[in-house]
């Protein structure tokens, strides 16, 4: 069974290779792409977390 780290290690590996990719074409672009990617994936990381818990308003 495949688990969800070695899924993870394969998104990593082939964004990278995309990116890679661009790379060759397009230094800037791929400065561009890397950045938007990386939000992304902190997004994606950060939407699996459990909230933290509130606090009340004081008076």
């Amino acid at each position: 069974m495949v688990t969800r780290l070695v899924l993870q290690v394969l998104e990593i590996a082939f964004v990278l290779v995309g990116l890679l990719g661009v790379g060759l074409w397009s230094v800037p672009a791929a400065l561009v792409l890397g950045g938007v990617l990386g939000t992304v994936a902190v997004e994606r990381s950060l939407a699996g977390l459990p909230a933290a818990p509130r606090e009340e308003a004081g008076p």
